[in-house]
Parts: structure tokens; C-alpha cells; sequence
């Protein structure tokens, strides 16, 4: 990015900060009533054009007031803006509605909520990736005559059920007998490990009588790979559209498709986490994705033990970036030591 003086930054913070605040297009004589600015107002609009020609703020339409570009949030984000600390209040609620003895759906779902309620933003939160955890155990229970339940289990203690159409009736002994020959062929590879190399681990069983080894051949995908469009937890929808941003009907159209499209959203919290394990900011074309060119996403990931998932809040660009990240560095830490907790 192109360096700022100190009269840039100072003009620079103050449009993107009361633009965040007010929705609302920042001019000059705005900005020189601030006491601790001690500019005119000509020179506050000489420094504006200067900011404008580097392509940090831009006016809409014929407006005299300027608003932050994609470039003007990143340079405010990275360079400018004060972390606000989380309120006690708020820590209070987010520990206390998540302390219950829930399942953990139950709990993701309760987070993409209350984080929703609190940031005023469309939440997500995203299930662990089960196929980075380690095998621990497979065990099979017939239901019926034709119907199976795969119960797999991995070390950070998440469980994942499927059921199988089989047939007919398999003996007991028979079930027992294949789920010890996984356990012991599989037992401390990843998911993705035994996916990818299932067929060739157990070759010298694909004939088994039963038939079981070879339907599981058939059904590597559904047993040991994941459908992440169930996997996600969605809240605060009505928080997002009543940012004013959406009073105009193509922003809430957008949104709506937004919110039918969860391809997109995972695509998004997926591939948007710092590398250095804090919050990640993504700001509109940054996302490379045409739909959420009006958009920024806050995220970070949360672990339960040898796995990890997504927490994150999607809103306007206009979002208050200071709250929007200590908020869902909190909900994350406070998922993942929950989830330590019942590891222990």
C-alpha cells in the first residue's frame, strides 16, 4: 500500500470510523468540527482528494461526502483501528448460554446464535472437519434386516453415525468379526488417510462372505468423507437485514441469495484464517467471490482437539471491525476450551 503522513491517517481514520458509525458519507466540514482535528475544512478536502487519488475513499454519485474503499478498510484495519476489549456483559452471556451439557450440534447452533444477537451480523459456524481426525474405533449395529448404523469415533471424541442399506440379516459374530479387522487395519490414521487408501488396506478381505468389506469399498465416500452443507449453523438473519445497506432491494437480494447459497459461505470461512491462529478480516473483493463484494467476513477457527472448525460473522463492509473481532476470537476460544474440557 501506498504510505500515509500522519494528516492522512489521521483524515483517513475519521472518514472510515463515522462512515461505520453512520452510514452515511463523510464531507469535509463534518470532519472539521472534530476539536482535536485543528484543520479547515479546505485543507481536509485537499487532503481527501489526495487519499481518493491513491484509492483509498471514493464518493458516491455526486455526493460531496466520501465513503472508505475495499483498500481504505484494509489500510484502517492493518494500520489504524484499536481492538476494543469484549464486555464483561457479553463474555457473561456467551459462557453462560454455552455451559450446558449439550450435544456438540447443540452447541454450535447456540453459538451461530448468540454470536448473531450480539454482532448484529449473519453468524456462521462450521463443524469440525472430521476427516483430519484420527481413527480411534468403528463399531456396527444391525437395526434391522436391511439396515446397518456405522458408528465411527476419533480421538478428539466426536462421533459420526451412517446408516447402510444391506441385504439381508448379518450374523453377529460376523458384524464383530469385520468391525475388529478395520479397527485394527485402520486405528490411528486420519479419515482422509482411509478414504483415500481404504480399497488397497483391506484387499485381501474384499471377498469377505458377508459382502460387508466390499459394500464398504462402495461407500468409502459416505463412510469416511464428509457433507459439509449439513454442517453449518447459521444465525442472526434478521440482524443483517436491518443494516441500512438493505433498505435498497438489489443489497437484499443479494443477502437473501447469500444466505440459500452455503457453498459459498463455508468457501469463504474455510479458506479466510489467519496464519498466525487470531482472527481473520476478509473485505469485500478480497473474498474473489462476485457475491460478497459488498461483504467482509471475521473469522477464526476453533478446535476440538485433533480437529477444527469455523466461527465467523458475515456483514457490510461497514462493520465495526474493533468489535467484530474480539467478539468472535471470544466465541471461538470459548467453544474450544469447552470442547478440551470434555476431552479431559
Amino acid at each position: 500500500m501506498d504510505p500515509l503522513n500522519e494528516r492522512e491517517k489521521t483524515i483517513l481514520h475519521n472518514i472510515v470510523h463515522s462512515y461505520i458509525q453512520t452510514a452515511i458519507p463523510v464531507g469535509s466540514r463534518f470532519i472539521a468540527k472534530r476539536r482535536d482535528i485543528g484543520l479547515s475544512p479546505a485543507t481536509i478536502r485537499n487532503v481527501m482528494s489526495d487519499l481518493e487519488f491513491l484509492g483509498y475513499i471514493d464518493h458516491p454519485h455526486t455526493s460531496a461526502g466520501r465513503v472508505p474503499t475495499d483498500k481504505g478498510y484494509r489500510f484502517y484495519v492493518n494500520e489504524l483501528m484499536e481492538i476494543d476489549e469484549l464486555s464483561q456483559k457479553d463474555q457473561s452471556s456467551i459462557q453462560t448460554v454455552l455451559q450446558g451439557n449439550f450435544e456438540t450440534d447443540d452447541i454450535l447452533k447456540i453459538a451461530s446464535k448468540i454470536l448473531g444477537t450480539i454482532s448484529h451480523q449473519l453468524s456462521v459456524v462450521t463443524a469440525p472437519q472430521m476427516t483430519s481426525g484420527i481413527f480411534e474405533k468403528l463399531e456396527l449395529l444391525q437395526m434391522s434386516s436391511t439396515r446397518l448404523l456405522v458408528i465411527i469415533s476419533i480421538r478428539s471424541g466426536l462421533v459420526k453415525t451412517i446408516m447402510m442399506e444391506i441385504h439381508s440379516e448379518i450374523a453377529r459374530t460376523k458384524l464383530d468379526h469385520v468391525a475388529r479387522l478395520l479397527n485394527e487395519r485402520l486405528s490411528g490414521l486420519s479419515l482422509k488417510e482411509i478414504r483415500d487408501t481404504f480399497a488397497e488396506r483391506i484387499r485381501d478381505y474384499q471377498n469377505e462372505e458377508s459382502g460387508l468389506i466390499r459394500l464398504f469399498i462402495e461407500s468409502v465416500d459416505k463412510l469416511f468423507d464428509e457433507n459439509r452443507k449439513e454442517k453449518i449453523h447459521i444465525g442472526g438473519t434478521t440482524n443483517i437485514i436491518s443494516q441500512p445497506e438493505f433498505d435498497n432491494a438489489k443489497n437484499f437480494k443479494s443477502v437473501i441469495e447469500l444466505m440459500d447459497n452455503e457453498d459459498i459461505i463455508i468457501h469463504v470461512l474455510e479458506n479466510g484464517d489467519a496464519k498466525d491462529g487470531g482472527a481473520n478480516v476478509t473485505i469485500g473483493e478480497e473474498t474473489k467471490i462476485e457475491h460478497l463484494k459488498d461483504f467482509s467476513v471475521v473469522t477464526k477457527t476453533y478446535t476440538v482437539g485433533d480437529v477444527a472448525g469455523t466461527i465467523g460473522v458475515l456483514g457490510p463492509k461497514r462493520m465495526e471491525y474493533s468489535k467484530m473481532i474480539p467478539l468472535v476470537d471470544f466465541v471461538a476460544s470459548t467453544i474450544s476450551d469447552l470442547f478440551e474440557r470434555r476431552i479431559q
